[in-house]
């Protein structure tokens, strides 16, 4: 696997609604600028060399990376993929939906749920929201939210930029009920 960057964001929201958010809401996203596995190979039928080669190790990348930039418990997360031009939507997800790359994430926040993603294709500078969701409770709306990402020069045509979001709570000023309530 070939980085060029890694570029780790913190958002922090003190104010919302008028209200103060007491403490900040803090979101973290790590994302790593990758050279595509199958760039210049054409249309490739197997995927699965490229996933053994980059998604385990991108995933112990990343995972640690988020958790230690959010410098909180993480309650919620998210992934996101996006292939530079000259690749398929099918290699960023090829990378972010496998057990290899997602269980490094679930095991370092103690998480059970599905991880929610973003995946696309676009130009260098992209923007794309990464969705989260709670870490162990899919019916807890509070934390179902997103954070916009860009990374002015990523992905390049034959690059992936894979990230990792945590949020240590919910949205600021969540006022709806859990799921369950609704009948």
């Amino acid at each position: 696997m070939t980085i060029r960057k890694i570029t780790t964001i913190i958002e922090e929201i003190h104010h919302e609604g008028g209200r103060v958010v007491e403490p900040a809401a803090r979101v973290a996203v790590v994302a790593a600028v990758i050279e595509n596995p199958w760039r210049g190979q054409g249309f490739v039928d197997d995927l699965q060399p490229g996933i053994e080669a980059t998604a385990s190790e991108i995933g112990a990348l990343l995972a640690p990376r988020v958790v230690d930039a959010l410098g909180e418990t993480v309650e919620a997360y998210g992934k996101a993929a996006i292939v530079g031009l000259d690749g398929e939507v099918e290699h960023g997800s090829a990378l972010i939906h496998t057990l290899k790359f997602g269980d490094h994430f679930r095991q370092a926040t103690q998480a059970s749920t599905l991880l929610p993603a973003v995946e696309k294709r676009g130009p260098a500078g992209v923007l794309f929201d990464i969705p989260l969701k709670h870490i162990t409770d899919a019916t807890i709306r509070s934390h179902h939210q997103t954070i916009e990402v860009r990374v002015p020069d990523a992905p390049h045509p034959g690059e992936i930029v894979i990230a990792l979001a945590a949020a240590a709570q919910g949205r600021p000023q969540q006022r709806l009920a859990d799921l369950s309530t609704e009948q």
